[in-house]
């Protein structure tokens, strides 16, 4: 298994300019290992992190974006495979850090834990670049090529959780962090 934030520390390390979506534990962890302005947290609505994703892809296609999704979160909203496949977008991937529980809400165990197939749902709802990592030496030798290629892609990682981290909740809900957002957003847009 891959230890979830020793996987996030190596995406900080490949990440550029990309605008990010983290959510939940995810979200916690990305603010404390690469603070980003174009971080935009998902915080209160489950399962959408992937849908504003789809937002941002398309809606500033010279951008990377990359949203950092639970296996809980992903079930709420299973329905944005179909979607991003058929928007297509060739500047979005969607890392799934798989563990088997709703982590932020108690680590209750999600349903079907130890047989979905989230990779298998994303191919077959027509994602293109899909892969599956349970080592982290495998992600590491794969990770440049998956960040370069054309998408939409999807990384199931199958994690288990790492160091504690402080629960941020100025950070991912406060009005500073969509201010600076807004703030890098505006200055991405105005650089067209």
């Amino acid at each position: 298994m891959i230890v979830r934030d020793d996987c996030i520390r190596l995406l900080a390390a490949h990440h550029a300019d990309e605008i990010v979506v983290p959510l939940y534990q995810a979200a916690f962890e990305w603010h404390a290992i690469k603070p980003w302005p174009l971080t935009y947290y998902a915080f209160g609505a489950m399962g959408q992190g992937s849908s504003h994703a789809l937002g941002f892809a398309i809606g500033v296609p010279e951008r990377r974006v990359w949203v950092l999704d639970g296996d809980g979160s992903l079930l709420m909203n299973l329905g944005t495979f179909v979607t991003i496949a058929e928007a297509a977008p060739e500047n979005l991937i969607h890392f799934v850090f798989e563990n088997g529980t709703y982590e932020a809400n108690g680590a209750h165990p999600i349903p079907g834990s130890g047989f979905v197939n989230f990779a298998g749902m994303a191919k077959a709802a027509g994602i293109p670049n899909v892969h599956e990592f349970s080592e982290m030496d495998a992600l590491a030798e794969a990770l440049p090529e998956i960040l370069t290629a054309p998408g939409p892609t999807f990384v199931d990682l199958k994690v288990v959780p790492g160091g504690s981290y402080e629960y941020r909740w100025d950070v991912v809900h406060g009005s500073e962090s969509r201010a600076i957002f807004r703030k890098a957003m505006d200055a991405v847009l105005s650089a067209r």
